[in-house]
């Protein structure tokens, strides 16, 4: 039920989470982290094996839309703001850098996985890039085995939703280690291929808009999914008295 995601979300602020996953890879802990906005929840309702990986103890959810973070405070709960896939993806990514440690990409196209490549060589060197496969020529098992063989400290999983979670959650108990996270286009902006929105959109909270401006394609599934994301926390809200 989508109450039981907003029970488990991350209520922290980005900073916070950024050194509770940076701290879990410098100990080589497991974490697998789902990035949650309107949309990954409403599909989750309509996607039984989606829903169990949200309800899975195993599973972090973080507020990466900021949908979820209006919602939850109506709720009740206390979210400092959003804890994004695409910054949290960097900052990964940054922590190996530094800690040397071992990185694997999985998915996006091929040109935009080898202008990510090239970006993790020259800002973030002391990364080992142990693994980079594009999500159009691979069988994600296939994959996943060879991430398995490679004991990466970060792997990062670009495939959409839900097809990303399914994938990490299926094989995450076959690792002692690694944060697993789902990270939908985040490689597209990361890469360059995509700009990412202006800084006053963001600040706003309104990057949605921005990506709906420069692919208006977007905007009906944006308009159904958290129409009805709504409808549902209200009823949520009144069954709590809220």
């Amino acid at each position: 039920m989508l109450k039981d995601y907003f029970e488990k979300l991350y209520t922290g602020s980005q900073s916070d989470f950024f050194a509770l996953a940076d701290g879990a890879m410098d100990r080589e802990e497991r974490l697998f982290v789902v990035t949650a906005n309107p949309e990954v929840m409403m599909i989750a309702q309509g996607d039984p094996a989606l829903d169990a990986v949200l309800c899975a103890p195993s599973a972090t959810i973080v507020p990466d839309g900021i949908g979820v973070v209006k919602a939850a405070r109506g709720l009740g709960l206390e979210l400092p703001g959003r804890v994004t896939g695409v910054e949290l993806a960097w900052e990964l990514i940054r922590h190996a850098g530094e800690t040397g440690r071992r990185v694997y990409l999985y998915g996006a196209k091929e040109e935009v996985l080898q202008a990510l490549a090239a970006r993790v060589a020259r800002e973030a060197p002391g990364a080992l890039l142990v693994g980079a496969k594009n999500g159009y020529d691979h069988e994600d098992d296939e994959v996943f085995r060879d991430v398995l063989a490679q004991r990466p400290d970060v792997v990062l999983v670009a495939l959409g939703v839900p097809r990303q979670e399914l994938l990490i959650a299926r094989w995450l108990e076959r690792f002692d280690k690694g944060i697993f996270v789902g990270v939908g286009g985040s490689f597209d902006v990361l890469s360059g291929a995509k700009q990412r929105a202006p800084e006053l959109f963001l600040r706003l909270n309104l990057e949605w808009l921005y990506r709906i401006t420069k692919e208006p394609k977007r905007f009906g599934r944006f308009f159904r999914s958290n129409l009805h994301f709504l409808g549902k926390v209200r009823a949520i809200g009144r069954l709590d008295g809220r």
